[in-house]
């Protein structure tokens, strides 16, 4: 509980919540971000981005992964030739 409250008064005197006066999700994802004591909270807390764009990233690292499998593959039919 103690943690919790430590968090979220960071984060309010830290990100923009003294602004707005409120604490949001982008100021606590900052300070998991930011702040050393806080980095374990990186994973749990992410910046938030739209579905389109995680959508594009999962597409790019789908593309990227298929390439390294050619190049894979390719480098194993260079080494048989070779031999």
């Amino acid at each position: 509980e103690l943690f919790v409250q430590y968090l979220a008064t960071y984060s309010y005197k830290h990100g923009r919540g003294k602004e707005k006066n409120a604490l949001t999700y982008t100021d606590l994802s900052h300070t998991a971000e930011e702040c050393e004591t806080f980095q374990f909270l990186a994973d749990i807390l992410p910046k938030k981005i739209l579905a389109s764009k995680y959508l594009k990233m999962l597409e790019k690292e789908k593309r990227d992964g298929e390439v390294r499998e050619d190049d894979d593959e390719g480098e194993e039919e260079e080494d048989e030739d070779e031999a």
